[in-house]
């Protein structure tokens, strides 16, 4: 399926892309203008201040009253060239501070108005007026830049009053009046441009600094579930190994062929656990292992799990109940990692000559996980391990993923308990039907 285009092929109108090079030289024009003002505040209100002088007052001082037609000049009041430039600089200086002190400059510059047309004289540089308002707009307060357009509203009809002798009041009103509608509107439209490229940037500061801390979370919560699959594998057949090997140290002296037994069992759980460290550092590095990798164990390899104990001494008894090969992986994988977890404890807390007793059962939604020990022999103390440690946390952690729990602790007689309940129901779908 092709898409139509919606300009028919025609190639784009020169200067409307954003990419166009005009654009791009305005905009890295704009950035150095910006940046040159964050640097040097005082030197572009010197700049606009320097230029109004040469556009406006230059005229007035050089050429007088020469401009226009005679029978188009309106009688003004003729100032000294003194007093023309202390009006001048009277309307242009406070715009300096335009910028800092908005309302203070345009009550300068109004005042100085004021007094020049009640003298009766008429300058060019009277368009400080529009600047100064054009500033109110963009940096004063709203309720500055009504009491401004108030005064500025009386002003201009006194002037257009002044006018009138050659031209209409209305006419004069209507030219003043759009004059300073221009010089405020453009005020409020660069304002509200800053306002929204501000909300823009803090936002953007605001989604960066959430992006990172999604990514510190992330990486937290990826070392802490490398920590728990390292703590079950390696924690697990490290403890077998331990114990098998002063199994086979103690058989070496008076059953031989016990130590060799011993010492077979310990290459298959060292190999156990290597096969299991290269599946997941082969997660960890994304690599595409393919049928290479196999499958997490489930409840149906617990079998196997009971027996690597057993072989290591202690007497494991392993009965399940329900459908349980039906579960999901994730499911079987928790299960499987909790019994291996208690299994290690009790080997490494109650020592090889313990009893222990796994038992799984599914109860319509719930899933059950019990693994009990009789603790060490002849010790009626129940074999508590010092303290919560990585192990009954990892436990906890896997259980709360299925919204279950797990509760483990010493029982009456010596021994130890765990207990693991796991919901296995479906998670209904948006429609709320089950997934």
């Amino acid at each position: 399926m092709h898409e139509q285009d919606p300009t028919g092929g025609l190639p784009p109108w020169p200067g409307t892309g954003a990419g166009h090079p005009l654009f791009d030289r305005l905009a890295r024009a704009a950035q150095r203008l910006r940046g040159l003002d964050r640097r040097y505040p005082w030197l572009l209100d010197a700049a606009v201040v320097a230029a109004s002088f040469l556009l406006f007052c230059m005229p007035e001082l050089v050429h007088g009253d020469e401009d226009g037609p005679r029978e188009h000049r309106i009688a003004f009041t003729q100032l000294p060239p003194a007093a023309v430039l202390a009006l001048q600089a009277g309307l242009l200086l406070p715009l300096l501070w335009r910028r800092r002190r908005p309302t203070t400059a345009f009550a300068v510059i109004t005042a100085v108005f004021v007094l020049q047309w009640s003298l009766g004289a008429a300058l060019r540089a009277d368009v400080a007026l529009l600047l100064a308002l054009y500033a109110v707009a963009l940096y004063g307060r709203p309720r500055d830049l009504a009491r401004a357009c108030a005064a500025v509203a009386a002003g201009i009809t006194v002037v257009a009053v002044r006018l009138s002798d050659a031209v209409s009041v209305w006419d004069s009103l209507f030219f003043l009046a759009a004059a300073v509608t221009a010089a405020v509107a453009l005020g409020i439209a660069v304002r509200m441009r800053r306002a929204q490229l501000a909300g823009l940037r803090e936002r953007a500061a605001r989604l960066e600094i959430e992006r990172d801390q999604r990514s510190r979370l992330a990486a937290a919560t990826e070392r802490t579930r490398v920590a728990r699959e390292m703590h079950d594998i390696i924690g697990h057949n490290l403890s077998v190994i331990i114990t098998l090997a002063d199994g086979g140290a103690y058989a070496a002296r008076s059953a031989p062929e016990r130590s060799r037994e011993a010492l077979q069992l310990i290459g298959d759980s060292g190999r156990q656990a290597l096969g299991e460290l290269r599946r997941m550092l082969g997660v960890l590095r994304e690599r595409d292992a393919g049928p290479e990798l196999a499958p997490q164990p489930g409840i149906p390899d617990l079998d196997a799990l009971c027996a690597r104990i057993r072989a290591a001494g202690p007497e494991v008894t392993y009965r399940s109940q329900g459908e349980l090969d039906g579960l999901d992986r994730g499911v079987q994988l928790m299960a499987y990692r909790i019994v291996q977890e208690a299994l290690t404890n009790a080997l490494k807390h109650a020592g090889p000559a313990t009893r222990a007793r796994v038992a799984v059962a599914l109860d319509a939604d719930r899933l059950w996980v019990r693994v009990d020990d009789s603790g060490p022999p002849g010790d009626p103390a129940p074999a508590a391990p010092p303290g919560e440690g990585h192990g009954l946390a990892g436990m906890r952690e896997r259980a709360a993923v299925y919204g279950g729990s797990v509760a483990a602790g010493p029982v009456p007689g010596g021994g130890w308990s765990v207990l693991a309940d796991l919901d296995v129901a479906p998670a209904p779908d948006p429609a709320g039907g089950p997934l």
